[in-house]
């Protein structure tokens, strides 16, 4: 049998790391009236409108479904917009309401203030170097799973 200890297992740092992240952006979108996945799914359209929601879905991580949540629940806060694609008919795009865009403003300064927080004690090269680790970490598995 294998073994580690725990305070050897990356994973376990990675994760504590992101349930911290999680939680403070949580707390900063709070006044805001964004959960993280509502802000996610914001910050995507901002930067491409006009996604499917399975699109939007695969860039946050999440399932179609649950985005239909998200995006519903965005919906009904009148932040977003969604419109037939121009000549693909089954498909809806989905767009930011000009509410959204003021929203989605607000929820990226205090996103990227937790954003500078995280990285505030790393220098620049600290930053870079964490970014590419976590990338060939990223690589690693995901290289060990289509072997499989």
């Amino acid at each position: 049998m294998l073994h580690m200890e725990m305070k050897q297992r990356l994973g376990l740092t990675i994760k504590r790391a992101e349930q911290v992240l999680i939680r403070a952006k949580t707390k900063a979108l709070e006044p805001i009236g964004l959960t993280v996945p509502q802000y996610a799914a914001l910050l995507c359209i901002g930067e491409e409108p006009g996604l499917s929601a399975a699109e939007i879905a695969r860039r946050c991580l999440v399932t179609p479904q649950t985005m239909t949540t998200i995006l519903g629940n965005l919906s009904d806060k009148g932040l977003t917009e969604r419109r037939n694609h121009p000549t693909i008919g089954h498909v809806l795009q989905t767009f930011l309401s000009p509410k959204g865009k003021r929203v989605l403003t607000k929820a990226d300064r205090v996103a990227i203030e937790v954003e500078q927080r995280l990285a505030s004690d790393l220098s620049g090269t600290d930053r870079q170097l964490l970014h590419d680790l976590l990338e060939t970490c990223i690589l690693s598995l995901n290289d060990t799973a289509k072997d499989r």
